[in-house]
């Protein structure tokens, strides 16, 4: 009987010990597609209903693959295809246009468990950026390839080939016209995906079309690994999205990870610290997803909005759009 009471005594303490403690979910997921100057007052009803649509269509497709066991890259490559067909968004079908008319896509994946990472850059032909990337990972000896070559590696994977007209939106080329009109480029429009599956491997990918009016082929940060796209399993998986200059000058993404992995910051710490503090004080505009080896999510952006979205295990699944949401 002594030994009985032990033994319920035991399991009795242990389970009031652990009562009220927070379980780390089993997977994790987070959205963005761009950041800046997005207030309710500029956008029509129907078209934030339309935002807020394609951005929950893309945020179910990743947690069904989680859910189900998949990993954390198919779970990235699958929203951010879902978001690149779509036109609302600066990626793929709704890639804005250079200053000479042509749509330059970039794209990064990179896969935390072990710091492979393949990106593309001023790709003009190829549907899907985000596929290609990742078949620069897995397929080639190398991280990044760009223009002509990385179409024509695109080919020899079996990669989707479409006409440069395929790009072609009215609302693009209207915002081409404007832009060049009163000679300004738009620094915003990226779409990205970070993700953490069953197996506690993290996953970073992102894509874009760049900015509006962009001249002598710019890339911007979103195919540089450490700078808008970065992954490790140490800590965080991070895509960005903003002024793309900016974002490479401060390795934004790498930083993140670097202050949760050296200064023991949360993830949500180490995103204010970087986006709020340090990017906001030099002039930088944007904002991150992210999220932490326990599946701990940080939303952040110092811009007026970011379309955005989040889910995991445990039921939580929100979409938003402005900065008071």
């Amino acid at each position: 009987m002594k030994n009985w009471k032990w033994g319920f005594g035991t399991v009795l303490l242990a389970a009031l010990m652990s009562f009220g403690t927070p379980t780390k979910p089993e997977w994790a997921i987070a959205i963005h597609g761009g950041a800046g100057v997005i207030l309710k007052r500029n956008l029509s009803p129907e078209m934030e209903k339309a935002y807020r649509h394609m951005l929950d269509s893309a945020l179910t497709v990743g947690e069904k693959v989680l859910a189900k066991g998949g990993s954390s890259l198919d779970a990235v490559e699958k929203v951010i295809r879902v978001m690149e067909d779509c036109p609302l968004f600066n990626a793929g079908k709704g890639a804005v246009f250079s200053h000479d008319g042509y749509n330059e896509l970039d794209a990064a994946v990179m896969d935390g468990s072990n710091l492979m990472a393949g990106a593309v850059a001023g790709v003009r032909n190829v549907k899907n950026p985000i596929s290609l990337a990742r078949k620069v990972m897995t397929n080639s000896d190398h991280v990044m390839l760009s223009g002509k070559g990385a179409t024509d590696f695109a080919r020899e994977q079996g990669l989707e080939i479409v006409d440069s007209t395929y790009f072609f939106t009215e609302r693009r080329w209207k915002d081409l016209q404007d832009a060049i009109a009163k000679e300004k480029a738009n620094k915003f429009g990226t779409v990205g995906c970070v993700a953490l599956d069953k197996a506690g491997n993290l996953a970073a990918g992102t894509s874009t079309g760049g900015m509006t009016n962009k001249k002598w082929n710019r890339i911007g940060d979103t195919p540089i690994i450490g700078a808008g796209t970065y992954a490790s399993n140490k800590s965080c998986a991070v895509s960005g999205t903003g002024h793309g200059e900016f974002f490479i000058r401060y390795t934004v993404a790498r930083e993140i990870a670097a202050l949760m992995e050296y200064k023991g910051m949360t993830v949500k710490q180490a995103a204010d610290e970087v986006i709020i503090n340090r990017l906001k004080a030099a002039g930088g505009e944007g904002g991150v997803i992210s999220v932490d080896k326990d599946g701990n999510i940080a939303l952040v952006f110092n811009s007026a909005g970011m379309y955005r979205g989040a889910a995991d295990s445990k039921g939580r699944h929100e979409i938003a759009i402005f900065g008071n949401e």
